[in-house]
């Protein structure tokens, strides 16, 4: 069984509970990009980490094949942006 858009939206928002999201992708492959404050002063590779972890147990059974994450700050959208928000969906917690 493969997972679903609303599943891994549910497990970024217990999450990152007032970020925003944008999910692209079907069956076992998916591109997530993730902006939230939690990301601030942690490195690129360090955001990846944190957001795939939320998907260790799926990745592991194959439920959940591969992950592109792109994670960034709000100021860092802000400034590369204009503040526009490209489609990205916001989760008010």
């Amino acid at each position: 069984m493969s997972m679903t858009r609303d599943e891994i939206m549910a497990r970024v928002a217990a999450a990152y509970s007032r970020a925003q999201v944008s999910i692209d992708g079907a069956d076992c492959n998916f591109s997530i990009a993730i902006v939230a404050d939690e990301f601030s002063g942690l490195r690129p590779v360090q955001r990846q980490q944190a957001v795939l972890k939320l998907f260790t147990d799926v990745l592991a059974t194959g439920e959940l094949h591969a992950m592109t994450v792109s994670a960034k700050t709000p100021d860092e959208v802000a400034n590369e942006l204009n503040a526009d928000n490209h489609g990205l969906t916001a989760i008010r917690g």
